[in-house]
């Protein structure tokens, strides 16, 4: 079984610009992705205001009984969340690669336009690596 169930990538408005299921025994069509998605967001955005600490960045882990949801918003609101088995550690370094390839191969990409669904075959590439070295490591520890 993976330990990744699926990636989500969200921009800022709260539209789902990247889905990637890695194999979870129930596989979401479309429309529930983007429900998971937009869902998200607006969870995310609640417990911004609602938070008790200054300056809260919003949830950035939720734990389920059969899923963990790890997320990362950089400093331009665009959310990268992973849904993943119970207990999975290391997931936030995880992020921040993928974070990462999003800025070499997305952002740098001059047919990309802001905002939009990412179609890079460079960044599909280089995610899948990034996917599996992680998937290794944890088999290891």
């Amino acid at each position: 079984m993976a330990a990744i169930y699926s990636l989500y990538i969200i921009n800022k408005s709260g539209g789902l610009i990247f889905y990637k299921d890695y194999g979870s025994a129930g596989r979401m069509d479309t429309n529930d992705s983007l429900r998971v998605a937009s869902l998200w967001h607006s969870m995310h955005a609640i417990s911004q205001q609602l938070s008790p600490t200054v300056g809260c960045s919003g949830i950035e882990l939720l734990e389920a009984d059969t899923f963990d949801l790890h997320c990362f918003q950089s400093l331009t609101g665009t959310k990268f969340f992973v849904v993943c088995e119970p207990g999975t550690q290391h997931m936030e370094g995880l992020l921040k690669v993928i974070y990462e390839l999003y800025t070499d191969y997305v952002l740098k990409n001059p047919f990309y336009e802001m905002e939009m669904p990412i179609r890079c075959e460079l960044f599909d590439i280089n995610l899948a690596q990034a996917i599996q070295k992680d998937r290794v490591a944890l088999l290891g520890r």
